[in-house]
């Protein structure tokens, strides 16, 4: 029985500190494939989805939370992408890294202080640099969105969740061409390991806590 107490009153203690912090540079907001060839995948989901994304970044650029991008792109030649990849070796044609398709979706274009990092794979730790991103700002806690919830979506947060982030996902910030996939991680899955709440639930977190 007192050991419960003592891990109760611990847990109060880390909560009252948490509460302190506040989400300025401990937390990242990562807007994920969210490219111009990869929005129209998505056909009518595409509207609600940049509508949450521009509210999820203006809000986090107000309360001075990090906002990063992440796009898919490859060299000329895409020497980066072997013959065996079947996902990405019929896709290198149309993702040259000045290929319009590959850019940040105009609707949601990138703002001077945000910080675009390129990636190689479905992770978007995966070639890139934004492990190194993430250390150098301090980094603790990630708010995933993007396109699509069955690919980067959950391969970032799984990566993000063995590299111990906090992490909380923006069920409106993401979007699949499966309703159903999307569903079902959002309900069943991600909530082992993380938060998931709409956009306008974490605005309203970050509004009370600015």
């Amino acid at each position: 029985m007192r050991q419960r107490r003592e891990i109760r009153a611990k847990c109060l203690v880390s909560a009252d500190f948490a509460a302190t912090m506040g989400p300025m540079s401990s937390s990242a907001l990562l807007v994920m494939d969210v490219q111009a060839g990869i929005v129209e995948r998505v056909g009518e989901r595409a509207a609600p989805l940049l509508a949450a994304l521009v509210q999820a970044t203006n809000a986090a650029r107000g309360a001075e939370v990090a906002v990063i991008y992440v796009r898919v792109a490859f060299r000329a030649g895409a020497p980066e992408i072997s013959a065996h990849n079947r996902t990405f070796s019929a896709l290198a044609a149309a993702m040259a890294e000045d290929a319009p398709g590959t850019q940040v979706h105009e609707a949601v274009a990138p703002r001077a202080g945000d910080i675009v990092v390129v990636k190689k794979r479905v992770s978007a730790f995966a070639g890139s640099d934004l492990d190194v991103v993430l250390r150098s700002l301090e980094v603790r806690s990630l708010v995933l969105t993007g396109i699509a919830t069955s690919g980067v979506v959950l391969s970032t947060l799984r990566q993000a969740a063995d590299l111990d982030f906090e992490l909380t996902v923006l069920s409106d910030g993401c979007a699949d061409g499966d309703a159903e996939v999307h569903r079902v991680l959002m309900e069943k899955v991600f909530p082992r390991q993380a938060a998931v709440m709409t956009t306008a639930q974490w605005v309203s977190q970050l509004q009370a806590s600015s």
